[in-house]
């Protein structure tokens, strides 16, 4: 019996990725690291900035996201994200970019859950460039 489910990752330009022969996902939750194998129950979460792992037939990939929602329902995991890239296409320009302009956001007066995904995003970048 096939121990595969299906997988959708869309941003707000496309439907980023779309497979079917997916054994298991890691997900960057609020609540920690989830990871979902087929048959899992019924989960509505939100996202995090953090590196999705998504494992197939074909081996492993990994992405990073900013933000979003994911849902796993019927052997479906769809994650809806604001942005969204491969890290086999890691662009070290654009990363430390975007570590300069978390880092300025926290100079503004923002709430505690704001400061807390900033720096998780800076951490998670961070951790990208010394790979």
């Amino acid at each position: 019996m096939s121990q595969d489910f299906k997988i959708e990752i869309v941003n707000p330009e496309k439907a980023f990725l779309s497979k079917e022969d997916i054994t298991e996902v890691v997900v960057p939750a609020f609540e920690g690291e989830m990871g979902i194998l087929k048959d899992h129950i019924s989960i509505i979460s939100f996202l995090k900035p953090g590196i999705i792992k998504v494992f197939s037939q074909e081996g492993e990939e990994k992405f990073y996201i900013d933000d979003g929602i994911m849902e796993f329902k019927d052997n479906i995991l769809t994650i809806l994200t604001s942005y969204v890239f491969n890290l086999k296409k890691l662009d070290k320009n654009y990363i430390e970019k975007s570590i300069e302009e978390a880092e300025k956001s926290l100079s503004n007066e923002i709430n505690d859950q704001k400061r807390f995904l900033v720096n998780q995003k800076i951490e998670v970048l961070k951790s990208l460039t010394l790979n």
